[in-house]
């Protein structure tokens, strides 16, 4: 069932016709298991990567370091939910090392995220510093280089 997994990760348009001539499986029990993937949030959302910079309205970025003090019987957990569920962040994460939390997050302009970290995120219960980078140039998301990128030259892996 990995390989079903592996396919949609790297091309979620697949068909599961394609799916099942790829991996030897019926279509069927290929249909099987993306749903009951689908119902049980193994497979979350399928999404597709745009380059904005070519459409002329890119987004401002940035990663953003938060430190958080630790709250009884939940950790980090409270704290984090607090913070994802901001429609601005797209993405969370829990992070070993100086910082507890890594977020990403998006806005218009750099007025609207500085704005997001000042009078959203810092002010929160539990947030002790945070430290905002700005990002400058995406080249590389989701393993797809965005542009100017040179031709894999390497073999497909195959199974």
């Amino acid at each position: 069932m990995r390989q079903i997994f592996d396919i949609l990760a790297n091309d979620a348009r697949v068909t599961p016709e394609q799916v099942a001539a790829m991996t030897g499986l019926s279509e069927a029990e290929v249909r099987s298991t993306i749903e009951e993937a689908e119902k049980d949030r193994t497979i979350v959302k399928y999404k597709t990567i745009i380059n904005w910079e070519k459409l002329g309205n890119e987004p401002v970025m940035a990663l953003i370091e938060i430190r958080l003090q630790p709250q009884r019987d939940v950790g980090f957990d409270a704290a984090a939910a607090r913070i994802y569920r901001y429609p601005q962040v797209r993405f969370a994460y829990l992070v070993s090392g100086t910082y507890d939390l890594a977020v990403l997050v998006e806005g218009k302009s750099l007025h609207e995220v500085g704005a997001f970290v000042s009078e959203k995120l810092a002010p929160l219960e539990g947030v002790q510093g945070t430290a905002t980078h700005f990002l400058l140039k995406r080249y590389k998301e989701d393993g797809e280089v965005l542009e100017g990128g040179e031709e894999d030259k390497r073999l497909p892996l195959t199974m």
